[in-house]
């Protein structure tokens, strides 16, 4: 089995991040432009999120989310149906000798935002940032 670069603690290389965000920013241009012509993808704004490319840059998972975050699952099976044109489209626009199969999944990123503000403004949370630290206390 090949290791993932992801099992052994470190990030995505610098070459992954670039071409993620390179699929990213074509492919948020291709869906404003509506170069797709499916009227059902155009009525939906949507919004990528990331692009995460695996190592070897044959895989590009892309996370997006419909404005308002309804109709997740259509907007999902809409964009897996046009995914080989996309991948066509992001080959020549961005220019890559090698467009990676593109997998889109829902974007989450502000549901754990919304949950991580929740549990900050937590009346416990607010009790426990406000106690001055034991070690603060003891400093002459």
């Amino acid at each position: 089995m090949a290791k993932n670069s992801f099992s052994e603690g470190r990030g995505p290389s610098q070459r992954q991040l670039r071409v993620g965000e390179l699929i990213r920013r074509t492919l948020s241009e291709v869906l404003l432009r509506d170069e797709l012509h499916d009227p059902d993808i155009t009525r939906l704004s949507l919004t990528v999120g990331e692009v995460r490319v695996t190592p070897d840059l044959s895989i590009a998972t892309v996370f997006v989310l419909p404005l308002g975050g309804d109709k997740q699952e259509e907007a999902i099976a809409l964009l897996a149906r046009h995914k080989g044109e996309l991948r066509r489209i992001i080959g020549r626009k961005a220019k890559l000798k090698h467009a990676p199969d593109l997998r889109f999944r829902i974007d989450t990123t502000f549901d754990q935002m919304d949950a991580t503000r929740r549990m900050l403004s937590d009346e416990r949370v607010q009790a426990d940032v406000a106690k001055p630290d034991a070690e603060d206390s003891d400093a002459p």
